[in-house]
């Protein structure tokens, strides 16, 4: 028997069926389920506690929503990250923002974080490729397993943190700086930040 194609669905069908399921992500019209465990939830926390710490030490006008989608212009793609920096300012200029959390434009963005799980394939090809092409300037792979393949990660395999930056043309990522034990995480938007990659791991060990 040959099995049926699941059905595609457009955007508006996503945040009309799914817009506040946190389970859900939506990838040129695929429903992606994204299993998320309690260490993967735990991980999430501990990364916006620090983040907003720095904020406010900062005061600047960035903020972390509670919900908020990402969909590239264009496509019918929605990505819900773990983490996100919103600069308040920015957001005027987003044309859905007023009425659903949705953000269009990588100038509203300061700061992703993607804590990997069972899908991350997503995390370092597919969301690498997109939130470079929308301008998202710094984006986070918080790979506390050591899930990813050993392209992304090296071999032998090991919790790593990776951190994508825009290179200067600004519409593509360089090559990651990676963090492991006691590295101190090198941010590009948060230089300030004292933060080692094994404190995050450390959350759920």
């Amino acid at each position: 028997m040959t099995k049926a194609a699941p059905k595609l669905l457009t955007f508006d069908d996503f945040v009309a069926l799914y817009g506040d399921d946190q389970r859900y992500e939506l990838i040129d019209g695929e429903l992606i389920e994204m299993e998320p465990t309690g260490p993967h939830e735990e991980v999430g926390a501990f990364v916006l506690r620090k983040l907003n710490v720095e904020i406010d030490r900062l005061s600047v006008p960035w903020f972390t929503p509670a919900r908020c989608l990402i969909k590239p212009v264009g496509t019918t793609t929605a990505f819900r990250p773990d983490v996100v920096v919103l600069d308040k300012e920015a957001i005027a200029s987003e044309p859905l923002w007023q009425n659903q959390p949705i953000i269009t434009l990588g100038s509203s963005v300061k700061l992703v974080v993607e804590v990997v799980s069972t899908n991350w394939q997503n995390d370092y090809a597919r969301k690498v490729e997109d939130y470079s092409t929308i301008g998202i300037p710094e984006y986070w792979i918080v790979d506390y397993l050591g899930l990813g393949g050993r392209d992304y990660i090296g071999n032998p395999k090991q919790p790593t943190i990776s951190v994508y930056q825009l290179s200067a043309s600004g519409n593509q990522y360089q090559k990651p700086a990676q963090f492991r034990g006691n590295d101190r995480i090198i941010s590009p938007t948060f230089n300030s930040l004292q933060l080692t990659a094994e404190q995050i791991f450390a959350t759920v060990n």
